[in-house]
């Protein structure tokens, strides 16, 4: 069977391995995975991942999640843009997450860029995820 959303199932998988107290987890592999997971490891949200190839053309991404004093770093994760409802925004009225505090992952012309990151370049895109 195959799975309506890909980025909606890693973030969850993130969640859930985070409230599981695990070290790493696995989820399957895509560029859009790996370029959101570019992005939280910049923002220093997780501490790296890895691409492993399991058979030729097929892939997985595992994740090594980070904790601060025992406590996850992300305490919360969610998706904003869904397969069924689309959010696009352009940069003049994309809102800051908890005053800044945390951050939207929007996917530009010019890749997936935290909302910081494309505040500088002044572009705009589709909202992926809001993490803080």
């Amino acid at each position: 069977m195959s799975m309506t959303d890909p980025l909606g199932d890693m973030l969850t998988r993130i969640r859930n391995g985070q409230r599981a107290r695990k070290n790493q987890i696995i989820s399957p592999a895509s560029k859009l995975r790996s370029n959101v997971l570019d992005v939280l490891k910049r923002e220093g949200y997780i501490r790296d991942y890895s691409q492993h190839e399991l058979r030729p053309g097929i892939s997985e991404i595992e994740i090594q999640l980070k904790y601060h004093e025992g406590e996850p770093v992300i305490r919360e994760i969610a998706r904003v843009s869904t397969p069924g409802r689309r959010v696009y925004s352009k940069i003049k009225d994309l809102q800051r997450v908890y005053n800044g505090l945390g951050i939207a992952i929007l996917s530009t012309p010019r890749g997936v860029l935290s909302d910081n990151e494309a505040r500088d370049q002044n572009v705009g895109g589709e909202v992926l995820c809001q993490v803080f």
